[in-house]
């Protein structure tokens, strides 16, 4: 099935909310948000003060527990195959990257000086991966990591395979997905809601705004509270 098409502007539009308050307007959207589509596990953002990054998703998986079983040419083969998949996309994109070393997950990183570059300049805002990050003073800049670890080596880290379903932290991501993410972790935006969600995000915004106020107001008390929460919830 055909995904509706989100725009350039609709993702500068969804980067001017928080990933916390893009779930929240998915969850008044439709309930079944309240149980899925985003993280479960924490994970390590780099860049806190960063923007939130929305992109749609470059899937992948990789290991570094132990050696890759390609020889010299045939990695090199499959290096440029997967340059070619990240490349060919002239939307926005993130990196989602699956670490398939289960308990030694994070044991060897592929992100650091090198490949932030490299996928920054293929058009990546950044990389949201189960695995372990490294060289945080020479990431690309405005380049954003969220990740399971950081350690120092790479160990005998690399690719796996390429455009298939990952699992990363709890959240499911195919290939072409579109994802949110900052420094509270990702989400996956179904494209049929993209364009409904900034209205939603507003309105739960004004609802906040209603308790927030009174909370914050010399003059509060507790039956203000009670009223502003009743506002609150009525409002439309």
């Amino acid at each position: 099935m055909d995904r509706p098409e989100v725009s350039a502007a609709d993702i500068e539009v969804l980067r001017g909310f928080d990933t916390p308050t893009i779930c929240n307007a998915l969850e008044l959207l439709d309930p079944r948000f309240m149980s899925e589509g985003f993280t479960l596990d924490p994970l390590i953002c780099a860049f806190p003060s960063l923007p939130p990054m929305v992109g749609f998703a470059k899937t992948s998986t990789m290991r570094a527990s132990g050696a890759g079983s390609r020889s010299a040419a045939a990695d090199s083969d499959f290096m440029d195959s997967y340059l070619d998949y990240v490349a060919r996309d002239p939307r926005p994109k993130i990196a989602v990257v699956q670490d398939l070393d289960g308990r030694q997950c994070g044991r060897g990183s592929l992100w650091g000086e090198v490949n932030t570059n490299i996928h920054k300049a293929l058009g990546c805002r950044g990389v949201v991966t189960n695995g372990s990050i490294r060289d945080l003073r020479a990431i690309a800049p405005d380049f954003q990591l969220l990740a399971g670890s950081v350690g120092p080596a790479h160990a005998h880290g690399h690719w796996v395979d390429f455009a298939d379903e990952v699992n990363v932290a709890g959240l499911i991501v195919r290939d072409g997905d579109l994802v949110h993410a900052d420094e509270h972790g990702a989400v996956v935006i179904p494209s049929a809601f993209a364009t409904r969600l900034p209205e939603a995000a507003r309105l739960i915004m004004r609802r906040e705004k209603v308790v927030l106020d009174i909370c914050r107001s010399p003059a509060f008390s507790l039956d203000g509270l009670k009223k502003a929460i009743r506002e609150s919830d009525g409002l439309q």
